[in-house]
């Protein structure tokens, strides 16, 4: 028998335990390593919203190319407490792996693994109490013990754990690289010794990536942007936004404020955004719905600001560390009256950095509050990206006026009519200008007014601009095959698994397509267009109401052509679910040749 071992080319992990175990300390750090060694990584979290107890547990996928969902099969589970072994059981097969924590004794009977499991039983707790006198440096004994089995080398963990732990102090270094040691030997006694492990791991992609979620993604291109002012709320899971931007934009000249709700959020926004400063909030379904009152007044005073709506299980306070895209309705009708918004829809963390600065030059050429909707895959998973090229990062601020350029004006007006809607505009203060802001109907100098004839002119004004715009917001993309018959639409987190679903599809001879929609509001013709052309349009979202669907549907979408695939859980889907709907759906023969 050969003793070549395959290289790691697709590798799944659950780490689970109890809430506070540090399931997520160990996912981040073997991600990190992983990237390292030149393998593309992404990770999600299933996490209650509480600080401590009750079973959780990260994800991690490591892969040779790009993918940006975990697999339908997981290869490894790390039970820090043996309750996560039944609970995630489902998810494995017979060729995966269970480390558990067996200082309580051995895994008991009704644990619900398949047949074929390999168990690896490892005192994790007992030997963190022994040796540290805290149970928490079960999770660092248990990283070697997952290196070894993977593949990795002591070195190579080693210098992950002072990568990791340098920033707590030399202490925290210290104590965990024992833990690590502790590991090392107890994976010596398991068998595990040093280059037995299950995988040859190679550096497959010599480039540097970076590791990355959609919230920090969004932070980084509105400071790369020129934004210059945050003022937000912190709420699960839209809170990594203003975490980020506290370490960073002040090196950038900018501020941040922590808002006490998010009514004062967005009026401080709409202060800051008056005087001219590139400004952002970001929260999720409960906070869009009390900002309300001031995201109308931004549509009524024309004043711009960029937020980040991360989505969660709804309504009300719903699910809060659970995915769902059930606030479309909201981002794209909610408020009182008639007035422009754009809704634009990122699907990588990488499309989160470009489109967060797209939306800043849309926002303050046409004067509007762009929403960047997101969702909690999206905004918390991780997802290892390539280096930005910040060459390509162009800043639009519209037409702005300065001292001079009013002084030529016979008489400013800021909100003269134009032909694209958007009014040039002199920041308050400016000399000869005028700033008066209002959120009563107005004339062109600001003053209220209840003309009629005013009133349509300024109302025809305002909705011009999503006319102008059109061109310049996020086209759609097409991904896979463009002549198919079989299509997916879907945005934020569905995007990796549509993918997958896609290569799976391919295997078995069923070509498909992915019109990947990245502009909601205003809905554009092309997305309509394509589901009147595309026979057999699959739109996945996680809600009930079909929201996305319906609302191609209002736009002229064919509703004959489009078949809903809808979750709404609190699980994220994976790419057999997919595969299955459209095989069942269609009544396709596996081995049906496209």
């Amino acid at each position: 028998m050969s003793d070549v071992k395959p290289v790691l080319e697709d590798l799944n992990v659950i780490v689970a335990g109890q809430g506070g175990d540090g399931s997520l300390t160990v996912v981040n750090v073997l991600a990190d390593v992983l990237r390292g060694g030149g393998l593309r990584v992404y990770t999600e979290r299933d996490v209650l919203s509480r600080i401590k107890g009750g079973i959780t547990a990260a994800t991690l996928r490591a892969y040779d190319g790009e993918r940006l969902c975990i697999s339908s099969h997981i290869d490894l589970l790390v039970a820090f407490d043996q309750l996560a072994v039944p609970k995630y059981a489902f998810r494995l097969n017979s060729q995966s792996i269970v480390i558990y924590d067996s200082s309580n004794g051995e895994l008991p009977e009704g644990h619900g693994l398949p047949e074929g499991v390999r168990l690896i039983p490892v005192p994790l707790s007992r030997y963190a109490v022994k040796h540290f006198r805290r149970d928490i440096y079960k999770n660092s004994i248990s990283f070697a013990v997952i290196g070894r089995l993977i593949g990795l080398q002591d070195d190579e963990m080693e210098k992950a754990f002072v990568k990791r732990f340098t920033r707590r102090g030399a202490q925290a270094v210290k104590y965990n690289l024992e833990a690590l040691a502790v590991g090392c030997k107890l994976s010596d006694e398991a068998g595990l010794e040093v280059g037995k492990g299950k995988f040859e791991i190679t550096s497959q992609d010599a480039k540097p990536h970076m590791l990355i979620t959609g919230n920090e993604a969004c932070a980084f291109g509105f400071a790369v942007a020129g934004g210059r002012v945050f003022c937000g709320y912190p709420i699960t899971p839209s809170t990594d936004v203003m975490e980020w931007l506290v370490k960073w934009l002040p090196k950038f000249g900018g501020v941040v404020k922590q808002a006490e709700d998010e009514l004062s959020a967005i009026n401080m926004c709409i202060g800051s955004a008056l005087t001219g400063t590139r400004t952002m909030t970001a929260t999720c379904g409960p906070g869009i719905a009390l900002m309300q009152e001031g995201i109308g007044q931004l549509g009524m005073a024309e004043v711009p600001v960029m937020i980040v709506d991360a989505q969660r299980s709804g309504p009300s306070t719903g699910m809060p560390t659970k995915p769902e895209q059930s606030d479309i309705n909201l981002l794209c009708y909610g408020g009182a009256g008639d007035f422009p918004r754009v809704v634009i829809a990122p699907g990588t963390p990488e499309e989160c950095f470009w489109l967060t600065i797209t939306g800043c030059n849309v926002m303050e050429k046409y004067q509007v509050p762009v929403f960047m909707c997101l969702d909690q895959g999206l905004s918390q998973n991780t997802a290892t990206m390539d280096p930005l090229d910040l060459a390509g990062v162009t800043i639009d601020r519209g037409d702005r006026l300065d001292a001079e350029q009013v002084a030529e004006l016979e008489v400013y007006k800021r909100y003269l009519f134009t032909e694209s809607g958007a009014s040039p505009f002199a920041a308050p203060g400016t000399p000869g200008g005028m700033g008066l802001v209002t959120g009563n109907e107005h004339d062109e100098f600001g003053l209220v007014s209840v003309d009629p004839i005013n009133r349509n002119r300024q109302m025809e004004k305002r909705q011009g601009k999503m006319e102008s715009m059109k061109p310049e917001l996020p086209k759609a993309v097409t991904h896979g095959v463009e002549t198919a018959d079989i299509a997916f639409i879907g945005v934020g987190m569905c995007y990796g698994v549509i993918l997958e679903a896609m290569d799976i599809l391919s295997s078995k001879g069923i070509h498909t397509q992915y019109h990947q929609v990245r502009t909601l509001w205003p809905m554009l013709d092309e997305t309509p267009a394509f589901t009147q052309r595309c026979p057999n349009t699959f739109v996945v979202e996680y809600n009930y109401q079909a929201q996305l669907k319906k609302l191609i549907h209002s736009h002229g979408g064919n509703d004959e052509n489009m078949h809903s695939i809808l979750r709404y859980d609190g699980v994220p889907m994976q790419a057999k679910d997919l595969v299955n709907e459209v095989i069942t759906k269609l009544n396709l023969k596996e081995d049906k040749v496209a």
